[in-house]
């Protein structure tokens, strides 16, 4: 009756180790996604603004104005880069990477 006793005991033992080692695996699945989401969110935050800005600039108007300046083209990568760089350094002082 003891030795029974003894192996139920064990087995709980051993039920309570896998249990945990799965709970384990799993969090650390868990943290591995919540990286990749993460990088995937800084990227599409750097993205998505100068997507727009491209789009509007892509549109076949004629009356924007800036499209008559001289300069225009230019204004319009400026404006590009000041802001994906304006992202990155946000980014960076929120310590996001």
């Amino acid at each position: 009756m003891t030795k029974v006793l003894t192996l139920i005991d064990s087995s709980d033992m051993i039920l309570a180790s896998l249990e945990s080692a799965t709970n384990m695996f799993f969090s650390i699945q868990g943290h591995r996604m919540n990286k990749v989401m993460k990088n995937l969110t800084v990227v599409a935050i750097i993205f998505i603004p100068l997507t727009f800005i491209a789009g509007i600039y892509g549109m076949n108007f004629k009356n924007m104005p800036e499209l008559g300046w001289k300069y225009g083209y230019f204004g319009v990568w400026l404006i590009i880069i000041v802001t994906f760089l304006g992202m990155v350094i946000y980014l960076k002082k929120k310590k996001w990477f």
